[in-house]
């Protein structure tokens, strides 16, 4: 499969909790961006509910018709190194016009997408990809990524949804963890992977290596056996 080499990279609590607000506080905190740097990987990605708290602009997009794309395709709007992947399975983010950001933004949609949402990101200036009937494929949009716009390497940095999405379509080659001084314990908050049925198999990983920051935190790097 032609497709970058892609990491999955998160700070988490010692009980493997990823919330954004506790991980923030976590003794260690200081070492994420360090650590994300390291694994060379200029171009990131990120699902719907992290991009609505962290990058988008408040709102939701309304379509004024019903009419969906239905069809596979993709819009380079600039040529760019790395890109700030944003996956958004019908498309309801509201953005900015691309031109103000030095990291262009790159949105992944399913072809339920409605038309006028692309048209949308076309007058922002942002590129996009559909692909997926129902749901995004995101096996076919790493081939895109790879194949149209040059992405050799890509960090997942998402939440629960987005990181399992990926493990389960087997798209990870790689898990990155830093792991903070504390302890979450708090019922229902989501772990680094979450969801899966209870019959779920587990996903056996090779220890690639092991980092001991100075104020505690550790820095585990994984590979997947496939």
């Amino acid at each position: 499969m032609n497709k970058p080499y892609i990491v999955c990279h998160m700070m988490t609590s010692v009980d493997s909790r990823i919330d954004c607000d506790m991980t923030g506080k976590l003794i260690g905190v200081n070492e994420y961006y360090k650590t994300l740097n390291a694994l060379e990987v200029p171009t990131t990605l990120s699902g719907r509910v992290t991009a609505q708290l962290e990058l988008a602009l408040p709102g939701e997009f309304h379509s004024e018709c019903s009419e969906i794309f239905g069809k596979e395709d993709f819009s380079r709007k600039t040529e760019a190194d790395s890109y700030e992947v944003i996956v958004d399975t019908k498309g309801t983010l509201l953005w900015d016009d691309d031109s103000a950001y030095g990291k262009p933004h790159l949105i992944i949609t399913s072809e339920q997408v409605s038309k006028d949402y692309l048209d949308y990101l076309d007058s922002k200036n942002i590129s996009w990809i559909a692909c997926g009937k129902e749901k995004i494929d995101l096996a076919r949009a790493a081939a895109i990524l790879a194949e149209n716009f040059g992405v050799k390497r890509m960090g997942i940095v998402g939440g629960a949804a987005i990181n399992s999405a990926f493990l389960n379509a087997g798209l990870l080659d790689e898990i990155s963890i830093l792991i903070g001084l504390g302890i979450d314990g708090r019922k229902g908050m989501p772990a680094v992977f979450d969801g899966f049925p209870m019959d779920q198999e587990l996903i056996p990983l090779a220890l690639k290596d092991v980092k001991v920051y100075e104020d505690g935190a550790v820095w585990l790097r994984y590979t997947i056996i496939n």
